[in-house]
């Protein structure tokens, strides 16, 4: 088991699986929360058959996955709904990370959950770091990548922290505005820090 735990965490479209797979690429194990979530509603799963119960057949594509467009439009804009579903969900992926902590063998370890401080799971890592975008490059990198709306995207960034109480959280922070080669080289810089906070721990330890 790891040890010392890094939760990465940022908004939407601020570039987190970017900067964790720069990480499992120099060999950290990277336990991530999205990654989780999409396998407890696989086809078949108790979860997603209780949202298809709860929120019809448009929930489900013709291949028995989730339409997650269509849930997303609907949970996002009537909050008793996403309560519903964040009380379905997040047990199950909390339970999850933590089977998948205990499984990390790297001198430190990765937990990328982009609602960290939303779910107040501070207390599940060592630091905390954030990405840091603008908010109009969240907007476009999101729009791009999600083929979404503006305004969905603005709906989701309603339901997070705002950047500043995000930051505030933050140990350590990576500003990805720039190119990905200036967001390598920050990865590389932090990893090498934890690296010798992760030794030290185990010292003490």
């Amino acid at each position: 088991m790891s040890d010392y735990v890094i939760g990465l965490t940022g908004g939407i479209g601020s570039g987190k699986t970017a900067v964790s797979d720069i990480f499992s690429d120099m060999g950290i194990d990277v336990i991530d929360a999205d990654v989780i979530a999409r396998e407890v509603v696989e086809p078949g799963s108790p979860a997603l058959h209780v949202i298809a119960k709860k929120l019809g057949e448009k929930s489900l594509l013709a291949d028995g996955n989730l339409n997650r467009q269509y849930v997303r439009e609907v949970v996002f804009s009537d909050p008793k709904l996403k309560v519903w579903l964040d009380n379905l969900l997040h047990p199950m992926i909390r339970k999850n990370m933590q089977r998948q902590l205990k499984q990390a063998k790297s001198p430190y370890c990765i937990l990328a959950v982009p609602l960290l401080v939303e779910n107040n799971m501070m207390a599940m890592v060592n630091r905390v770091l954030v990405v840091d975008v603008c908010e109009d490059v969240q907007l476009q990198r999101a729009s791009n990548r999600d083929q979404q709306s503006s305004q969905q995207i603005k709906n989701i960034m309603a339901n997070q922290v705002s950047r500043e109480v995000r930051l505030s959280h933050a140990d350590d922070v990576i500003d990805n505005n720039g190119l990905i080669i200036d967001l390598k080289k920050q990865v590389e810089q932090l990893h090498q820090q934890y690296l010798v906070l992760a030794n030290n721990q185990a010292v003490v330890v």
